[in-house]
């Protein structure tokens, strides 16, 4: 089924909504359509960083790449300590 044809289905749904339940159905598209809209400039967001490495030595790539895989690891084992476990 294309686009064309999803929306005449959306659209035929639509109309046998109580006129009660509009204003929520109204509210649940347009959060859907927010959301979407979010998602899409946030992928925009981090797809501006792509590549920005790509001038950076091998040297110096290693050690960044080193320091980050560090830097996770104490991350990771601070949290591991906050956590309890139940007997």
């Amino acid at each position: 089924m294309n686009h064309s044809e999803w929306r005449v289905k959306v659209l035929e749904e639509v109309q046998q909504v109580p006129d009660a339940k509009l204003a929520q159905l109204y509210e649940m598209i347009h959060g859907f359509r927010l959301s979407s809209e979010t998602n899409s400039h946030n992928a925009a967001a981090i797809m501006q960083f792509a590549g920005s490495w790509s001038d950076m030595s091998d040297e110096a790539y290693g050690e960044f790449s080193d320091e980050i895989a560090i830097r996770r690891q104490q991350a990771f084992s601070q949290r591991r300590n906050r956590e309890t476990s139940i007997d």
